[in-house]
């Protein structure tokens, strides 16, 4: 009795481990189906195609559109406008172009200098007026002071420069001989002195003293050569320089 039961043990036993395997198998064939269908799907996802947009509709009829341009057909071509302000506006007119200065002979005559006599020397350029008096006429030698000659020689002067309003420029020169005086160390302080006595006197009859004004240049401008008695004495002079623009004031 002991055999068969033996053998019916030995048989439940393999029974119990073959109902294992089965189920470990059907297990593992469990999870590779499921596996596979997941995967297809995946590729299916990816595969797929976006869908494609829907073909526009035909347009039928005239729109709001200018010329009946179809709102969903081909833009159209609108060509830039550019605005010229130069085109619309004609240019401003060129300024008129200032009066040209008088010449020589108009100046000399709107000045009136025919009346100064021979004492004075006029040299007229397009900038100045200048009236040269030499100083043997105007002063004592080595003195600044003006003689009685000399203040007879500026009179006729008085009136020229009292047609305009313009500056007034006294310039004074001597040559080159040295001076060596208590009053004046030098030709320096000479000429400077001589053009301020010119100066005085002509704010003193009349003259505006906003417009004058008195410079020493010593021996530094010569008109000639100190080496002889003439161009000596032409250099030692007194000069009186007026703009050259003339505009009498009104009567």
């Amino acid at each position: 009795m002991s055999r068969p039961l033996e053998a019916l043990g030995r048989l439940a036993l393999e029974s119990d481990e073959d109902s294992w395997m089965m189920t470990y198998l059907d297990m593992m064939t469990l999870l590779l189906v499921v596996t596979m269908a997941m995967l297809a799907i995946t590729t299916r996802l990816h595969s797929t195609a976006p869908p494609s947009p829907p073909a526009p509709l035909p347009f039928m009829g005239q729109g709001l559109l200018p010329h009946g341009l179809a709102l969903l057909g081909r833009p159209p071509v609108v060509k830039p406008v550019v605005a010229t302000a130069a085109a619309a506006e004609p240019p401003p007119p060129a300024p008129p172009a200032p009066p040209a200065p008088p010449g020589p002979d108009e100046m000399a005559k709107n000045l009136g200098l025919d009346a100064l006599g021979k004492d004075i020397e006029v040299d007229i350029s397009q900038k100045t007026v200048s009236f040269r008096l030499s100083s043997e006429l105007l002063f004592e030698s080595g003195q600044a002071d003006l003689s009685p000659a000399g203040i007879t020689a500026l009179k006729p002067l008085l009136p020229v420069l009292e047609k305009n309003s313009q500056p007034i420029l006294v310039q004074g020169h001597t040559d080159a001989e040295k001076i060596q005086s208590t009053r004046f160390p030098s030709n320096w302080e000479l000429s400077s002195a001589r053009a301020a006595s010119v100066v005085r006197y002509l704010q003193a009859n009349g003259v505006d003293g906003q417009r004058l004004r008195a410079v020493g240049f010593g021996d530094t401008h010569p008109l000639a050569g100190n080496e002889s008695a003439e161009g000596r004495a032409k250099n030692r002079r007194v000069e009186v320089v007026l703009e050259a623009v003339a505009n009498p004031p009104p009567q």
